[in-house]
């Protein structure tokens, strides 16, 4: 008899207490996302990766690498200079994550002539 995938997992992100809700709300919120994929592209400086991710705040964008560190999926390296030096890599973990959010993000951008179309189609039914 076989089971099926989601019972052999420990975890059950459908469940309010578990724990990869909170991981899964990092790794799929705007910035979360944003900065993962940046740093697909490799190591980033902090003000290299604001300006990498447009429109992030300086704020936000702190909060969520400290989020992805945290969770394992950022490496966050300071080197010992003056002035101080910190760059931001991923995991591989987080290399393995941002893999498949990329796929999403590809296939987002690949059909976004669609999605405009359902939303203009959308759009002009509710005009009054």
């Amino acid at each position: 008899m076989t089971t099926a995938p989601e019972q052999d997992l420990p975890y059950d992100v459908f469940s309010r207490a578990c724990p990869s809700r909170g991981t899964l709300e990092h790794v799929t919120g705007r910035w979360g996302a944003l900065t993962l994929g940046a740093l697909y592209e490799g190591s980033f400086r902090f003000n290299e990766l604001r300006r990498r991710v447009a429109g992030v705040s300086e704020k936000m964008l702190s909060q969520t690498l400290h989020a992805l560190e945290r969770d394992g999926l950022v490496h966050r390296e300071a080197q010992p200079t003056n002035p101080p030096r910190v760059d931001y890599e991923l995991t591989q973990l987080g290399r393995e994550v941002a893999e498949q959010l990329l796929s999403l993000i590809h296939c987002v951008e690949g059909r976004m002539d669609e999605v405009l179309e359902a939303r203009r189609r959308y759009d002009e039914t509710r005009a009054g």
